[in-house]
């Protein structure tokens, strides 16, 4: 199996244990995931508001919107002046929360080593069978690890009728927010325990505190943006795509990435995900590339896209007044 990291650099996180999903959020919870009155669909929707698109911004995730995997290594403590000990703890306790999400209700342990790009990738195998009632837990599927049960009915792995049993995961994913009645990634009742709801509100607080409230001033450039009726706002993240969508989910931001506005990088790179992006949205609009990382530098490079760069409090200001002033 794949060793696990909810940040999207492999090679420098740390190797981390990863609490067991809580009994709160049981199996029973996986049965029955909002599935109906789904028809075919297809692949890259967009909406009737991209013809009249003039300016796309394509966001980095972590480190730039989100501060999650120096969290987990330490640095930003040791780069800011913060106590390791609870910046640490803070960025475990945030990542035991991605994977029990991303396990518990996004079928992460079966999905994590059949990654997809973009959430409609699968939308050309899609039968139309209304999944509202399907029973996940009970069709015989046993994952992408070498445990996989030969004997069941539903044929080898990388086979048609296991390639099907994906495909049912991954339409099951994508109805999650659509079963709320539109795109957006967004908490539905029972998702979450009541409990765990509160200790996700005192973490993000934590996290916020001890940040300096980095995601909240990203969060004012990110509104400013969607308020903008010709302007979107597009995530394109290393992180696979599961986890991702965890992230957004817990972080709160939904309300400006919808699930069709989110990518991710794992398979394909940024440069290939720029393209994608571009094959959608066409050549005559402006592409903004906002992120601290080098991958999207290069690919911003590669297409001729400005590159806003994010490695502090001030660059987040600075992009903000900046949006303000209408020079981007």
């Amino acid at each position: 199996m794949v060793q696990r990291h909810s940040s999207g650099d492999a090679s420098t996180s740390p190797s981390l244990a990863r609490a067991t999903a809580s009994k709160e959020l049981d199996e029973q919870a996986r049965k029955n995931i909002p599935g109906k009155n789904r028809g075919k669909r297809k692949a890259d929707p967009s909406s009737s508001q991209d013809s009249e698109l003039e300016r796309v911004f394509l966001w980095d995730l972590d480190e730039t919107i989100i501060i999650f995997h120096s969290l987990l290594t330490g640095s930003y403590a040791q780069k800011y002046g913060k106590d390791p000990t609870l910046v640490i703890g803070s960025g475990l306790s945030m990542e035991e929360m991605i994977f029990e999400v991303a396990d518990t209700h996004l079928f992460f342990n079966d999905l994590e080593e059949c990654d997809q790009v973009h959430i409609e990738d699968v939308a050309s195998d899609d039968n139309g069978q209304d999944l509202s009632n399907y029973n996940f837990s009970t069709d015989g599927f046993s994952g992408s690890g070498s445990t996989a049960n030969h004997g069941s009915s539903v044929g080898v792995q990388g086979g048609v009728d296991w390639m099907q049993l994906v495909v049912k995961r991954w339409l099951s994913v994508s109805d999650l927010p659509r079963s709320a009645g539109n795109t957006r990634v967004v908490f539905l009742p029972g998702l979450l325990s009541p409990q765990k709801r509160e200790a996700l509100q005192r973490l993000r607080t934590d996290i916020e505190v001890l940040t300096d409230s980095w995601l909240e001033t990203a969060l004012k450039s990110l509104l400013l943006i969607q308020s903008r009726k010709n302007c979107v706002n597009i995530l394109i993240t290393t992180t696979q795509l599961v986890p991702a969508l965890a992230k957004v989910l817990l972080y709160g931001l939904g309300e400006v990435f919808p699930i069709e506005n989110i990518y991710s990088a794992t398979k394909i790179g940024k440069e290939s995900c720029f393209e994608r992006i571009v094959s959608r949205f066409g050549k005559k609009v402006t592409y903004v590339v906002i992120g601290d990382g080098r991958d999207e530098e290069v690919a911003a490079k590669q297409h001729n896209m400005p590159f806003w760069r994010i490695t502090n409090h001030a660059d987040l200001v600075s992009l903000h007044q900046a949006l303000e002033l209408d020079f981007l």
